[in-house]
């Protein structure tokens, strides 16, 4: 964070924007996040040609870990994997990183691919629904899911409005990978999910495409949302027969700190119980599509939850969307109910 201010005290001097950009990056509460390359290569702007090339090779050289280890968690192999949903909204390429991936680990060349690019943030949470549904429609198949988000290759040195100079003390780089099975496994079953689009707000969160790249633009208002999308998560839980205050976990796209507070507000949950998310976005940054993914790392890695414990996962992003669902914790004991 201290690096953060003072790279923008010096890149925007003078501007009288600058000590409002100074005091909200201040309260976005992230200590720390990772970038791809050096900062003195992120601070520069060679161009988007050269970004992207960035973005092949960087996504190319650290996904394939991240993949090993979500197999090894699911006892599976790449042979397994019938679809594999790859989301990421800060490069491009054409074939997607799916072909790639099939080709360099030993995927099966049957495997379906499905690319999300376009709905940022949210797309973790879509990328979970995608998987579920994919899984109802085929019950025996397992599904690999991949985020790749170099928010770093973004970063935009004449860019300095508001909006601009919050996202570059926000946002971090990070690689992650889940996998979600049709039969067996521990972990959270995925028994319902829903999307919703806040109507009119399309151009809330949103890319300009121009020569130099992808100049991510933010609204004031966005910070707001929650307020509408409250209804709808709570919704979702009643038409499962929950109450979306008495769940045992919330896996919450940390989108920055007033997203997380305004959200346990409206649904009246302590803010503890978004610890995972708050802890994501203190050491990481916004992640983008890989928060919830990172999040889900935490709820496992910490004390197991009891069986048939209760959660919700949700991502929210450009549309405004929200990408919902909701499910219970399962153990793959002997005679256990299968998960997904």
């Amino acid at each position: 964070m201290e690096e953060t201010l003072a790279f923008a005290e010096e890149a925007h001097a003078g501007k009288p924007q600058l000590p409002l950009a100074l005091r909200l990056i201040r309260n976005t509460g992230v200590r720390k996040r990772h970038i791809v390359q050096p900062i003195e290569k992120t601070l520069q702007h060679p161009g988007f040609e050269e970004r992207n090339r960035v973005y092949e090779v960087e996504s190319r050289k650290r996904c394939p870990e991240v993949v090993e280890q979500a197999l090894a968690n699911a006892a599976l192999t790449a042979r397994d994997i019938d679809a594999i949903v790859y989301v990421s909204c800060t490069g491009f390429t054409m074939p997607s990183l799916t072909a790639w991936l099939i080709n360099a680990m030993g995927f099966r060349s049957d495997t379906r691919q499905i690319p999300i690019a376009q709905l940022g943030c949210a797309a973790g949470g879509s990328a979970i629904n995608r998987a579920h549904d994919f899984l109802t429609a085929y019950p025996e198949g397992n599904v690999l899911i991949v985020s790749c988000e170099l928010c770093s290759l973004c970063y935009q040195p004449t860019d300095d409005d508001i909006g601009s100079l919050l996202s570059d003390g926000l946002f971090g780089d990070a690689v992650a990978a889940a996998v979600v099975r049709g039969r067996g496994g521990t972990g959270i079953s995925l028994e319902r999910n829903a999307s919703y689009l806040i109507p009119h707000t399309e151009d809330w969160i949103s890319y300009a495409v121009r020569d130099t790249g992808f100049h991510f633009q933010l609204d004031r208002r966005v910070p707001g949302t929650m307020e509408p999308l409250a209804p709808v998560l709570r919704e979702l839980a009643a038409d499962h027969g929950w109450d979306i205050k008495n769940l045992d976990f919330y896996i919450i796209h940390a989108g920055g700190p007033r997203i997380l507070d305004d959200l346990s507000r409206f649904l009246d949950v302590d803010r503890k119980m978004f610890r995972h998310s708050w802890a994501t976005l203190t050491e990481y940054g916004n992640i983008a599509s890989a928060v919830v993914l990172d999040a889900l790392r935490r709820l496992f890695e910490e004390d197991t939850p009891m069986p048939d414990a209760t959660g919700v996962i949700a991502g929210f992003g450009p549309g405004i969307t929200a990408e919902m669902a909701v499910g219970r914790w399962g153990i793959d004991l002997p005679g256990a109910p299968d998960t997904a």
